[in-house]
């Protein structure tokens, strides 16, 4: 369809159409169409009537009108119109949308067209909506569109043989052809194609045949019977073919199968740390079962269902069975980095974990393969992927894992081509967000994890992202569904399965990186900071260790709240640009979260930034506004008119009731653990239906992770030091002050 002009001569050509067939009904009459099929022969009939509007049992077949008969004279007396005069005219305009009707009214009082399979397949598909919407009364076989009317269909049924692996495990079959649920014989089959016909009647029921794609099965399942079938072949074939129904037998049958509890559960790893949910230890259980037979697999579970500890129960399975002698690679965005570090270190301690990031990192071939070599696992980013794209390549890996695969949605970027090339035994995508705007974005995925299996990108777009993006096409979409449901396994927070087995309120560290500028800011605090504290005493001393801590606190927030000069936010903060991606997810998902923060200062930069970035309205709630407005913004967040609300810790973190949110976000860290709980308790309060999940951020390497591990490891001592807040930390020695102010090797975020 053109736009524009195009678009407008489009319109006005279909208005002039539907005018001209506004000879349909008038004068209280209306001209009928009925459809009747053949008993025996090859002739359909196409009938015209004429009915009473005012009483639309009187429906006079047009032989009858022609007549004159007292029916006829009936719709005349009723209408006060000349029913020939009527009908005539309404059978012309109906020529002009569909010729064999204007070809039957060459001759005298046509009753009726005669039409072969091919005209009344036409008829059926092509003219009877348009001439319904224009006014006709348009009277169909019950058969046409029924939602029980049967199709033919191919039933293939596949069992495994041989050792091979993934796509091109050979396979064992049967076929038939079905309609509806019954068997056809292959004569009955190769007898239809040979009618040659669209519509067919098979044991006593109209069917529509597609004769090409008939004629093409038939061989290609007759032929296969020598030259054999992979698994590769079947989804081929399921994408050409949308009447092709598999089913299969052993582990195959499993693998095909829509329910997920198909294959047995598997324990965790004896190294495991923990406990594992049931709907993780099926996730877990799954990635194994396609691990294990050769296929990429893509865990989509919502977020905060724990995708990480899924992979890492994965990988510390492949360690424990032997089979990371050669490593495994984990690419992921560098704001999580740090995160996987720790959460393999918390999981998964038996796995040896390296970390190729930053500007520190090993440059040369010799080096990164001596760093891969000696781990069992590296992690490293997307950036990377495709900075050291050399060095990556030639690294033979186990397996390659990669952490919010949505960062490969666009199939031609250099970081997606690169890791569509990397060498490895197996390949996970871990994704909440499997298609954010276009199904290019799940060829993309599928591409790395199992390459070819959705063919060429080409033909994808025409069989698939074409008809479903710009046409809404259902059959397609179901189609897609049915043939990436065995390689995608999506859970959300809402399935009846998961819910029971979600603690009410769950809370989770989400470990941030330092970009390069908050680094050297950070840095530059710190030295100026404990050379003015090591030279001062008393009052003096504690004033500047709590300066030091709110300047090193705004540096980890962004570079633009420590330096409070209005510089541009996107780029330059670790933590936000984490926050950004996790709210992302989360609106993806449908859900509402809350951001606190102490500082009024980072709640604007906060709005501002998620606002451009998010496209979203994000409310600003702080001390600074009156009540009357407190109440208002409270009253839009629960209403539903804006899904993000950021709030300061003071204003909003006690006396609200925001049940609404279903995320709770800490940007900064108050280091009262009391005083977070109170915030938390917002959303999670009475009222609260959903399950809440609270990310509290820390930037790794830093003040904030060092606190927040005095709070965690050394509880006594944090209600000593921190029970008022960040005072008692002014009484810790300047020994203990530096080791707690300086950052860490783990802090930074440098790709370059």
């Amino acid at each position: 369809f053109e736009t524009g002009g195009g678009g407008r001569e489009l319109g006005e050509a279909l208005r002039v159409w539907r005018g001209r067939l506004g000879a349909a009904s008038g004068g209280g009459l209306r001209a009928c169409l009925r459809l009747v099929d053949p008993e025996s022969g090859p002739v359909w009939r196409l009938e015209y009537l004429l009915q009473a509007t005012a009483d639309p049992s009187l429906l006079v077949p047009a032989e009858e009108v022609w007549e004159r008969t007292p029916a006829a004279r009936r719709l005349a007396k009723m209408s006060g119109a000349d029913p020939e005069e009527r009908l005539l005219a309404a059978l012309a305009a109906a020529g002009r949308a569909f010729a064999p009707i204007a070809e039957s009214l060459k001759g005298s009082a046509p009753g009726h067209a005669e039409l072969d399979a091919a005209g009344a397949l036409k008829f059926l598909k092509e003219a009877a909506g348009g001439l319904a919407a224009s006014g006709f009364g348009v009277m169909l076989p019950p058969w046409w569109k029924a939602a029980d009317a049967p199709r033919l269909s191919v039933r293939l049924n596949v069992r495994a043989k041989g050792a091979a692996r993934g796509a091109a495990t050979w396979l064992d079959f049967d076929w038939k052809a079905a309609l509806g649920s019954e068997t056809l014989t292959l004569r009955e089959l190769e007898e239809l194609a040979g009618l040659k016909q669209p519509l067919v009647r098979v044991r006593g029921r109209w069917v529509e045949v597609d004769q090409a794609a008939l004629a093409k099965a038939i061989a290609f399942w007759e032929g296969r019977r020598e030259t054999g079938l992979s698994v590769a072949d079947v989804f081929a074939r399921m994408r050409e073919e949308a009447a092709l129904e598999v089913e299969g037998e052993g582990w195959v049958g499993e693998f095909l199968s829509a329910d997920r509890d198909a294959f047995a559960a598997l324990p965790a790893p004896q190294g495991f740390r923990g406990t594992l949910r049931h709907y993780q230890e099926r996730g877990f259980s799954w990635l194994a079962f396609l691990v294990d037979r050769g296929f990429g697999a893509c865990l989509a579970d919502d977020m905060g269902l724990g995708k990480t500890v899924q992979a890492l129960t994965l990988l510390l399975r492949e360690k424990e069975a032997g089979r990371l002698a050669r490593p495994a690679l984990l690419v992921c965005p560098t704001s999580v980095a740090g995160n996987w570090l720790k959460e393999a270190a918390r999981f998964a301690p038996g796995l040896k974990v390296a970390l190729h990031h930053g500007s520190g990192r090993s440059r040369s071939p010799a080096g990164f393969k001596a760093l891969a070599h000696g781990a069992d696992l590296v992690v490293s980013t997307y950036a990377l992927a495709r900075l050291d794209a050399e060095l990556v390549g030639a690294v033979d890996w186990s397996g390659v894992v990669l952490d919010e695969a949505q960062n490969i949605k666009n199939p031609d970027a250099k970081q997606s081509r690169a890791l569509r090339g990397l060498k490895a035994g197996f390949r996970v995508a871990l994704t909440g967000t499997p298609v954010e705007n276009r199904l290019a974005e799940l060829w993309s995925i599928m591409e790395f994890l199992n390459p070819g299996y959705l063919g060429p990108y080409d033909a994808f777009a025409r069989r698939f992202a074409v008809p479903i993006e710009r046409f809404q096409d259902a059959e397609a979409a179901a189609l897609l569904k049915r043939i990436a449901r065995p390689f995608v396994l999506r859970r959300l927070k809402s399935d009846p399965k998961i819910v029971p087995d979600l603690p009410d309120k769950a809370e989770m560290k989400v470990y941030c990186t330092l970009t390069r500028e908050q680094a050297t800011l950070y840095r530059a605090v710190v030295k100026d900071m404990m050379e003015r504290i090591e030279a001062s005493s008393g009052i003096s001393r504690r004033g500047l260790v709590l300066s030091a801590l709110t300047k090193l606190k705004q540096v980890a927030n962004h570079p633009a709240h420590f330096l409070k000069d209005a510089s541009p936010l996107p780029g330059r903060s670790g933590k936000l640009a984490r926050l950004t991606e996790m709210l992302e997810e989360a609106l993806a998902s449908g859900d509402s979260a809350l951001v606190f923060t102490q500082y009024r200062e980072m709640g604007e930069l906060l709005r501002t930034h998620l606002q451009a970035a998010l496209l979203e309205e994000t409310l600003f709630l702080h001390g600074g506004l009156p009540a009357p407005e407190r109440d208002a913004l409270v009253e839009r967040f629960e209403r539903g008119s804006a899904r993000l609300f950021v709030l300061t810790l003071k204003a909003g973190g006690t006396g609200l009731n925001l049940p609404r949110a279903s995320h709770v976000f800490h940007f900064d860290r108050w280091w009262n653990p009391a005083v977070e709980t109170q915030a938390t308790d917002r959303a999670y309060r009475i009222g609260q239906t959903k399950n809440v999940q609270v990310h509290k951020l820390v930037c790794a390497g830093t003040v904030e992770e060092g606190i927040d591990s005095m709070i965690d490891s050394k509880r006594a001592l944090a209600e000593t030091v921190l029970g008022g807040g960040e005072s008692g930390v002014t009484e810790l020695s300047n020994a203990d002050l530096r080791g707690l102010f300086e950052l860490r090797d783990d802090a930074l975020a440098g790709d370059s």
